[in-house]
């Protein structure tokens, strides 16, 4: 394993969680999920997670249907939380050590986020899963996992979808789009490709971090992109 990928910032949406449902929690999918990253991370990789709450709600979602935009986000915000902690005891059913570290401070669940506390975690080889977002309204998960890779200083940013990677158009209308197996940063905004909102997108430009786009609902494909192995779409500084 390439020591490049010995700290890893993994990006789940909420959905992947739901399973065939489409909503809610899965114990199959759990299961799934946390079975992988005990493999994945079983060569010594430090692994801090962040996950979406789309499959419990969604504040754009909420607020598009009349809730005050800060409260739906808060909300959202929340959803993270419930789904953070359902996969902490996914993967300590596995064997792993885990830690739950929100933006929002709820000391009866979780500890409150401090970044050198969630270093500190990391370096002593446990999984550290960052919850509640950035802890403000108006920032997607998808920010808020590219603020934490920076912080910790991950080397990798991975995003497990339900999509194979990124495409020339949207592969679900469109069955001939062409999958990227990598593009530089500035392709990305060049051929007004969706790899995450703007927010996040400059914030990783502007900090150089490598993002890896994958479907992680393919067996096998989160412990490959843990291991640094071909999967998805990279999407580098340069290509």
């Amino acid at each position: 394993m390439a020591a490049s990928r010995r700290r890893v910032l993994l990006k789940l949406s909420g959905e992947v969680l739901a399973g065939g449902a489409g909503h809610g929690i899965d114990a199959a999918a759990l299961g799934r999920l946390a079975g992988e990253i005990r493999e994945g991370v079983a060569g010594g990789i430090e692994l801090g997670l962040v996950i979406g709450g789309g499959n419990i709600i969604r504040g754009t979602s909420a607020a598009s249907d009349g809730v005050d935009r800060a409260a739906a986000d808060s909300m959202g915000m929340l959803a993270t939380v419930i789904n953070a902690i359902a996969l902490q005891d996914a993967l300590e059913r596995q064997g792993l050590v885990t830690r739950v570290l929100s933006a929002i401070e709820m000391r009866a669940l979780a500890e409150p986020y401090i970044r050198r506390r969630a270093v500190r975690h990391l370096e002593k080889g446990r999984v550290v899963l960052l919850a509640a977002g950035t802890g403000h309204p108006y920032f997607t998960t998808d920010t808020a996992a590219v603020l934490r890779a920076v912080e910790i200083g991950a080397d990798v940013l991975l995003k497990g979808t339900k999509v194979d990677g990124v495409f020339s158009e949207d592969p679900m209308r469109n069955p001939a789009a062409v999958r990227y197996d990598s593009l530089s940063y500035p392709e990305v905004i060049d051929r007004r490709l969706q790899v995450m909102d703007m927010t996040a997108f400059t914030m990783g430009m502007d900090n150089r971090l490598p993002i890896v786009v994958f479907n992680v609902t393919v067996p096998g494909n989160l412990v490959r992109a843990l291991h640094g192995e071909p999967v998805g779409t990279r999407v580098l500084v340069e290509v």
